[in-house]
């Protein structure tokens, strides 16, 4: 006799997929690479007025899906994870470069190397094997671990980029909840109608071609600068 769990049987392809557990893993709020001591600018857009309910946070979040997600993450972690799987470590060095040169800020550049740090070291704590020079290019952002761990453990591209933008999204609302502050219904009514939009940005973000990578965001940028220097913070700068 098969189970079943809402009509769906547990020899079906999505309970079977053995890469579904290792993306959760790896896209849970909990993972220890830092994400939830950053705001990426929202904590002083709240100080300023520039957001100050759930409707300004949803439209703040929609712009950056439409735009940094679209034309940078998801973008560079397509030619990352393709990279990894040929076994190029210079290419992805250089995207490595690529990517930190598209954080528009000191703020954000140095979230991404020191998460890129933190992601290296918990792949090494879970078994993921690295060369010295392998080692080297990972630690430089954290984009570059994701891709490698997403090879490493055979979870297919549009999953792992669906799993990153989700994961950045959750800890994006999880700071507005946090600083303006909302309650979790509201947050996660967030979360619903932009998770919406998800599945659409990553599909745009993987058919950008090289020539188009690359984001102007000057609030994302004003905030993330004025953050650094903001007198009362719960986030890191």
């Amino acid at each position: 006799m098969r189970t079943r769990i809402r009509g769906i049987t547990m020899d079906s392809p999505v309970a079977n997929k053995p890469s579904l557990p290792r993306l959760l893993h790896l896209v849970s709020p909990s993972l220890p690479t830092g994400a939830f001591a950053y705001s990426q600018g929202l904590e002083w857009a709240m100080e300023a007025g520039w957001i100050g309910d759930g409707l300004g946070l949803k439209g703040w979040l929609a712009d950056l899906l439409g735009h940094s997600m679209v034309y940078v993450d998801i973008p560079i972690l397509k030619r990352m994870v393709s990279a990894c799987e040929a076994n190029q470590e210079t290419a992805l060095g250089l995207w490595c470069s690529r990517l930190l040169a598209c954080r528009e800020t000191r703020e954000l550049r140095l979230e991404e190397m020191d998460r890129g740090v933190a992601m290296l070291r918990l792949l090494q704590g879970l078994g993921v094997p690295f060369s010295h020079e392998w080692k080297k290019t990972a630690g430089r952002c954290q984009l570059a671990g994701f891709a490698l761990a997403a090879v490493q453990w055979e979870i297919p591209l549009e999953d792992a980029a669906i799993g990153y933008a989700w994961s950045w999204l959750e800890n994006q609302v999880l700071a507005g909840m946090k600083t303006i502050p909302l309650g979790q219904t509201e947050g996660h009514g967030i979360l619903l109608r932009l998770g919406e939009s998800v599945r659409k940005t990553v599909a745009q973000g993987l058919l950008t071609p090289d020539e188009n990578i690359g984001a102007a965001n000057p609030a994302l940028a004003i905030a993330s600068c004025l953050h650094e220097t903001q007198y009362t913070r719960l986030y890191r700068s």
